[in-house]
């Protein structure tokens, strides 16, 4: 068992902070001071480091690079006006990042290094957090294997880290979105519900070939009929029909349980709301969209956190929105970020104070 106080920690002699302004700043551009890194060696998690951010040394025959062996998580981390730091909901992502490590057959990270590794992180580098409106200190926890040897098997040994990221808006506007009919992202019995590098890499293809006709993601649909929707590039995907919010289920593996997703389905019935988990044709979405009664799109995530849909295209159909007209989405947006911000009492007690 490793304690708080068992961690290693080395601090830099001067920020880089100093330098950089927190404004309006990009999505995964700017790195803190610090970061996290621990080993798995022989059957154990080593003694945990919070180092200077730096690079990594590898060696060419690393296993991850050449089998996959890879996952991560995505968190955040939020100030209130008194400038206390709180992180949203890491206990959820702990949980997941651990469902994905068993089904990527990797070894499941311990919470006194997973929680209070971060915790210890964020602590020190709190003064990154940017103390505005949908800004936040962005949390990549990953680990990869690290065996240094060509072979088609588990790893022996495994690295852990975690880095942060000062961010602002993932996506500033409302999104243009494509649906995907050729490529898929995930197949019942595949590794979908898994946050594994190996499925946002293969997502890039589709991706680029929406956005050079002009989109900003893809709608993923089925492996088998293509019909049934799944996720919306990175996020969760919700659809209002009738004032009835429906959302694709979990149950067949195929997408992330997304703590945003939850969060957002919470919300939704505090608000009075009815919500389906369950398959959802596009030809169900089309023929309410024809009859007038779908109400609203929009995306859950934790980097975009609620995003609306302006325009969704299926083979040469497009549904447009007048997304400023919406009331439901903006809801949620605004409850959800006056809980992370503390300026709403947090009656699920999802915040975990740093």
């Amino acid at each position: 068992m490793i304690a708080a106080e068992d961690f290693n920690i080395t601090k830099v002699k001067q920020s880089k902070l100093e330098g950089i302004s927190l404004d309006n700043v990009p999505f995964g551009k700017y790195f803190t001071d610090h970061m996290l890194e621990v080993d798995y060696e022989n059957g154990e998690w080593q003694t945990p480091s919070i180092k200077p951010y730096q690079p990594l040394s590898l060696a060419p025959s690393l296993a991850a690079l050449h089998y996959g062996q890879a996952i991560f998580e995505g968190i955040k981390a939020y100030k209130d006006a008194d400038g206390n730091a709180s992180i949203f909901r890491p206990y959820d992502n702990f949980k997941r990042f651990n469902s994905s490590a068993e089904r990527m057959e990797m070894p499941v990270v311990p919470e006194e290094i997973f929680i209070e590794g971060m915790r210890q992180l964020i602590e020190i580098e709190k003064d990154w957090i940017p103390a505005k409106p949908n800004h936040s200190l962005y949390i990549r926890p990953f680990m990869f294997s690290s065996d240094e040897a060509i072979g088609v098997r588990p790893s022996d040994k495994y690295k852990f880290l975690i880095i942060l990221s000062p961010t602002g808006p993932y996506y500033a506007a409302p999104m243009r979105i494509y649906v995907e009919e050729k490529y898929v992202r995930a197949v019942q019995g595949g590794y979908g519900y898994a946050k594994a590098a190996g499925n946002y890499g293969g997502s890039l293809h589709a991706s680029a070939i929406a956005q050079k006709q002009g989109y900003d993601q893809v709608l993923w649909m089925d492996a088998f009929e293509h019909k049934y929707v799944q996720e919306c590039g990175t996020m969760n995907a919700f659809f209002i029909i009738d004032n009835k919010v429906i959302t694709p289920g979990l149950e067949d593996g195929t997408i992330l349980a997304g703590v945003t997703r939850d969060s957002t389905i919470e919300i939704l019935k505090e608000m009075g709301y009815i919500v389906e988990e369950r398959k959802l044709s596009i030809e169900e979405i089309m023929d309410a969209y024809k009859a007038g009664t779908l109400n609203e799109i929009f995306g859950t995530g934790t980097a975009a956190t609620i995003s609306l849909i302006k325009e969704l295209k299926y083979k040469d159909f497009i549904m447009t929105f007048d997304v400023d007209k919406w009331t439901i989405a903006p809801e949620i947006k605004t409850r959800m970020d006056a809980i992370k911000y503390g300026e709403a009492p947090d009656n699920h007690q999802w915040m975990m104070a740093v």
